[in-house]
């Protein structure tokens, strides 16, 4: 796929934009982390090049240097809030990251349940914590917080907190989703930091929005579209308009909350470092642009992208029409319809001919490859199938999984499983392939197009089953729907 952005020139510049930021503060910086440490998949999208992990490597190449400060809100913890894209609780996400972190050599200084007012739930996850070794520590809330200055930086506020202690120059403050705290977190370890005598700062990462790129860049109006639930925006930052006559971008709660941020840095530090919201973030993603078309491209697509999602939701819940009436302010602001990707219209135009379910998905190359709902395959397996023999060279008609392959899973998946559709998903597909690749070169040779097609945009005529969609994301492959159901009901699955 066509690249523009230099993942290997973001890493060094980010880095070396940190230790700046550290030695600016005079050996200690709490580094509030925002966003996707792991995982950023809409970066990687909008930025095609940047690596999903990209984040987590840059602070890999600075490891001696981190300490890790995971917060937590307890009234997240009580109402059992869970992540949408990993289906998981708050709480278990929490103990994932302490894997993944010192799973990887960092350390990590404790976990900061934050808003603790006596949540049950979050005494038995206290509790948990500290029987497996983990630092728990507690911070409460505070009366008249954000605005009550006076209280919030002195001993009945932020000095009731109990204090994270860290030997490390720079501590990553990260939480399993907003809402949890960290910039509260960050301010109360400085304000405990100053009280000891020790000097330290704070700064911001963000990755969206890019400071440095214009306000109408589609790089910047995808994550408008990404966070069109939040119904947030990216605006001018007009503090840095007028301390330095210079037009930024930020996010418009950063901006609208940065009076406050600034008072309270003042209190703790005696002067404040910034001047405005930009002044606090560190983030260099916009100085690693190699082509800024390609960025442009794949970000109309992945403002699509999200509108497809946005529809698809309302029409399996009922809710969230206002979410999709942004997204189409949001795709106008852009200069792009849901047209964009010429997969839409190869699908419902071969569905017109047809009279079936059908995918289409744009190839490395540019060219559109269709597949159709069959007696053996559903249109997701025959799409991937059509899609890995275009990329392996392989002709298109010719049967590379035999019946006498498919037909032993078919008649488990009716006869034993209970299932009505005899037809394989893409991962019963997947299997049968890999199977048959183990006697058959031509089978062996498509498997290995699978890698080919990472990155590549897929769009279905009827919205495809959980499973298909969820081995095709796995694969790295992007899916629209086409927000109808194959069939007529109440009840889909």
């Amino acid at each position: 796929m066509r690249q523009g952005f230099d993942n290997a020139k973001y890493i060094e510049l980010q880095a070396a934009h940190i230790k700046e930021r550290i030695s600016q503060f005079g050996g200690k910086l709490y580094l509030e982390f925002g966003g996707k440490l792991f995982d950023d998949y809409h970066a990687s999208r909008v930025l095609p090049g940047f690596e999903p992990d990209s984040k987590f490597r840059m602070l890999k190449s600075i490891a001696d240097d981190v300490e890790v400060i995971i917060a937590i809100n307890a009234n997240h913890i009580e109402k059992n809030k869970a992540r949408g894209d990993l289906g998981i609780t708050y709480d278990e996400d929490v103990l994932r990251l302490v894997d993944l972190f010192r799973g990887n050599g960092f350390a990590v200084a404790a976990v900061v349940i934050t808003q603790y007012a006596g949540q049950p739930a979050a005494d038995v996850f206290r509790n948990r914590l500290n029987a497996l070794g983990i630092p728990a520590k507690l911070h409460y809330p505070i009366e008249g917080y954000p605005h009550d200055v006076d209280l919030i930086v002195s001993d009945d506020g932020y000095g009731k907190n109990e204090f994270v202690e860290t030997t490390r120059p720079l501590v990553v403050v990260t939480a399993p989703g907003p809402g949890s705290g960290k910039l509260a977190t960050c301010l109360s370890q400085l304000y405990h930091e100053h009280k000891h005598g020790t000097a330290a700062g704070y700064a911001k990462f963000e990755t969206f929005p890019v400071w440095n790129l214009p306000l109408t860049h589609p790089v910047n109006i995808a994550y408008e579209a990404a966070t069109a639930d939040l119904d947030d925006a990216n605006i001018i930052d007009s503090f840095h308009l007028e301390a330095y006559n210079k037009t930024t971008v930020n996010y418009n709660r950063d901006v609208e909350a940065f009076p406050v941020v600034r008072a309270l840095m003042e209190k703790i530090l005696g002067k404040s470092p910034y001047q405005s919201p930009t002044d606090m973030g560190v983030n260099m993603v916009g100085f690693a642009i190699t082509d800024d078309d390609a960025c442009r491209d794949a970000s109309k697509m992945e403002i699509v992208r999200r509108y497809f999602t946005a529809v698809e939701n309302v029409r399996r819940t009922g809710v969230g029409d206002e979410q999709v009436d942004r997204l189409k302010i949001i795709m106008k602001k852009a200069g792009i319809d849901k047209n964009y990707s010429p997969a839409r219209s190869a699908a419902l135009t071969r569905e017109q001919l047809t009279g079936g379910p059908v995918g289409a998905m744009v190839m490395p190359d540019g060219s559109v490859v269709t597949g159709k709902t069959s007696t053996r395959l559903g249109a997701a397996s025959s799409l991937i199938m059509n899609a890995l023999k275009h990329v392996s060279g392989v002709d298109l008609e010719l049967e590379v999984i035999s019946d006498e392959a498919i037909e032993p899973i078919s008649k488990l998946k009716t006869h034993f499983l209970g299932s009505k559709n005899p037809r394989l998903h893409t991962d019963e597909t997947l299997m049968a392939l890999s199977i048959t690749s183990a006697t058959s070169e031509t089978a062996a040779r498509v498997l290995s197009g699978l890698e080919q097609l990472r990155g590549c945009d897929a769009f279905f005529s009827v919205i495809i089953s959980p499973t298909d969609e969820t081995v095709l994301r796995k694969l790295g492959i992007n899916v629209c729907c086409e927000p109808k159901f194959e069939r007529r009901g109440f009840f889909h699955r």
